[in-house]
């Protein structure tokens, strides 16, 4: 059980290391962690409802290195492949990145234009493409694309990773 770290936050007891995956020890991945934090319930219930309000879609759906140039894009953007699998094989953003792109996918009758606005619209096919890359077998994924894109991947993402 985890406590309140005293900044609004929870994490392990002091002197208890959180356990993380191999995977995820190797990248840093605690800055979505922390960005998520009293966050997250607020993205996903937006999705839920079909009208993005807010701004969290850098943490909540990032995009590889490189298709962003504001310092928040930045700061969120993957390295690379590695660390989108990384991402995915993280314990809790793992299991938020699917629930989401999953409320999205149950949007019925909008466009990702109408449900983020532009250019959200845009960095959500990027984050698709750059998870189906990274694991082909999480369904959701090809299904935004799929809904959303029409199949069409996000060029752009394609070409960061060496698939074009």
């Amino acid at each position: 059980m985890f406590i309140s770290d005293g900044k609004g936050g929870h994490g392990p007891p002091p002197g208890i290391q959180p356990r993380q995956t191999k995977m995820s020890e190797a990248f840093s991945l605690e800055r979505f962690v922390e960005a998520q934090q009293g966050v997250y319930e607020t993205a996903l219930a937006e999705l839920r409802a079909g009208a993005k309000r807010t701004h969290w879609m850098w943490f909540i759906f990032p995009q590889i290195r490189g298709l962003g140039h504001s310092s928040m894009a930045q700061y969120y953007a993957l390295a690379d492949l590695d660390e989108a699998r990384a991402y995915l094989g993280h314990p809790l953003l793992g299991r938020r990145l699917v629930e989401c792109t999953e409320a999205v996918n149950a949007v019925a009758g909008r466009s990702t234009l109408a449900i983020f606005g532009r250019p959200d619209d845009l960095k959500f096919r990027s984050s698709m493409t750059l998870f189906e890359a990274a694991d082909p077998t999480v369904d959701a994924f090809a299904k935004a694309l799929d809904h959303y894109y029409n199949g069409v991947r996000d060029p752009r993402t394609m070409e960061s990773l060496g698939r074009v």
